[in-house]
């Protein structure tokens, strides 16, 4: 018996529980189908087609990896392992080596789940526009109907070990060598930071030192996740490192998810920096960077990332783009406009120099560079980037999705007849040409029957007001429409 694949193969990867649904036998038909839709008609005439492998740390990993080699090998593609690494670890591995890449791990999830995430040679993304729905169909025509035979020459099975030439490269693009000596305490969550901090940050790889003390929180690699889940967007996965912080005095705190793809900041008191500022941070290196070498800069960001923002950025001289929620549109957008920097409010990060790709670690480096380049502490320059309130995203589980947003949107367009409306992504409710000023985004969940909030607002006492009024709206019981 089969399933409908759709309930695990999503708009940008695959993810679901193991081995039910996700089974070797559901890898291995990802695999073929990843092999005959990406793989292949990718490949040049006179070189072996070949793709890239990674896991993260989760036990389900190996055998899931090695069904998959084995959809890939018998359709003729030479497979290279790289054994554990982060998300970006991959991409760097399909960047360097411009190959297809597939790297599994399920982030932040449960340790009962595991994933897939496919890219094309550069790191490019395959998502539900670029690749993935094929992938999916075809994956469910084999679990269907039966793989095909394999190729007369089938491919071949390599491992290599690219985790300090990841560390090499990422140093290459921030030079930490010359900033000030600064302890920081990293909370990797047992998951992949506890296997490239080492490396990229300490002299694991056989680099030179820096002139970094790290406290280390929970790098066993453990794909239970003992102490807490590796999610540091929920505020409860980063009370252990924010009393850290403050017990050994350090400069700063980092947090990674399970696969170290994102990274989030804390400051010397214990206070979680936002991802919208750690953007502006970020954003305005690499627009100096650009502005030195005689360059124009385009930095991205997506809808729900702070006003500051674009404010900030564009008083500086870029240019910035506004975008969809999804790594798949940022780098879209990053590669359409030649970005050189993107944020999401997510703590995604992505660079134009590391293939329009996302990767936590490079951006932690930033913070790093940016604290210790100055004598001002974490909290004066996340302060300078943070000049308005967030509500952060809060999700409400409603009967009738539609039903709650349209009340939402039928009461503010009543109560304020000059708002603007945009619907980019959800519905973005703004008065910020008025007084006081806010605004809020309204978006659906593409899976669960939720509404996700976002509220910001020129001060805190606003935002709770918008953030209250615009829950007791939304979780109110559903109006009956008039015959």
């Amino acid at each position: 018996m089969t399933f409908d694949l759709s309930t695990i193969i999503k708009a940008y990867d695959v993810r679901g529980t193991v081995p039910d649904p996700f089974s070797p036998a559901v890898a291995e038909a990802v695999g073929a189908a990843f092999a005959r839709v990406v793989v292949l008609p990718g490949a040049s005439d006179d070189v072996r087609p070949s793709a890239v492998i990674g896991n993260d740390m989760r036990d389900s990993g190996p055998a899931l990896v090695e069904a998959f080699a084995r959809g890939l090998t018998a359709a003729g593609v030479d497979v290279v392992r790289i054994g554990l690494c982060s998300t970006d670890g991959l991409y760097y591995a399909s960047g360097a080596r411009n190959a297809p890449g597939a790297m599994f791990t399920a982030s932040h999830n449960p340790a009962t789940y595991n994933g897939i995430k496919l890219c094309r040679p550069g790191a490019r993304p395959v998502g539900e526009e670029t690749g993935l729905a094929e992938v999916r169909s075809l994956a469910q025509d084999f679990l269907d109907e039966g793989l095909p035979p394999a190729v007369a020459e089938p491919g071949t099975v390599s491992e290599v070990d690219l985790l300090g030439e990841y560390a090499a490269f990422l140093r290459s693009l921030v030079d930490l060598s010359g900033i000030r000596p600064i302890k920081v305490v990293v909370d990797a969550g047992n998951g992949m930071g506890g296997h490239t901090v080492p490396a990229v940050l300490g002299t694991g790889a056989d680099l030179p030192a820096l002139p970094l003390e790290i406290v280390p929180l929970y790098f066993e690699l453990d794909g239970s996740f003992p102490n807490h889940e590796a999610n540091p967007l929920e505020p409860a996965n980063l009370v252990d490192l924010q009393r850290a912080v403050v017990a050994h005095g350090a400069d700063l705190g980092l947090a990674f998810d399970g696969d170290a793809d994102r990274c989030f900041v804390v400051d010397e008191n214990g206070r979680a920096v936002s991802p919208s500022a750690v953007t502006v941070l970020v954003g305005l290196r690499e627009l100096a960077k650009e502005q030195a070498a005689g360059r124009p800069a385009t930095i991205i960001h997506n809808l729900i990332t702070s006003r500051a923002v674009p404010e900030l950025l564009d008083a500086a001289g870029a240019t910035t783009v506004r975008t969809r929620v999804g790594h798949s549109y940022i780098k879209a957008q990053m590669a359409e406009h030649g970005a050189v920097f993107g944020g999401e409010h997510s703590a995604h990060y992505y660079f134009r120099d590391f293939w329009y790709a996302d990767t936590g670690m490079l951006a932690a480096m930033h913070v790093l560079a940016a604290l210790g380049s100055q004598q001002h502490p974490m909290s004066a320059l996340s302060e300078m980037y943070e000049p308005y309130s967030a509500s952060g995203e809060i999700n409400s589980r409603v009967p009738d999705v539609a039903a709650a947003r349209t009340r939402v949107l039928r009461a503010y367009q009543a109560a304020y007849p000059d708002l603007e409306l945009d619907e980019l992504d959800g519905a973005t409710v703004s008065h910020w040409e008025g007084q006081p000023r806010w605004w809020f985004n309204l978006r659906a969940s593409n899976t669960e029957p939720l509404l996700r909030l976002n509220v910001e607002a020129v001060d805190e006492d606003v935002m709770e007001k918008v953030r209250d009024d615009v829950l007791a709206l939304v979780r109110a019981e559903d109006e009956e429409e008039p015959a």
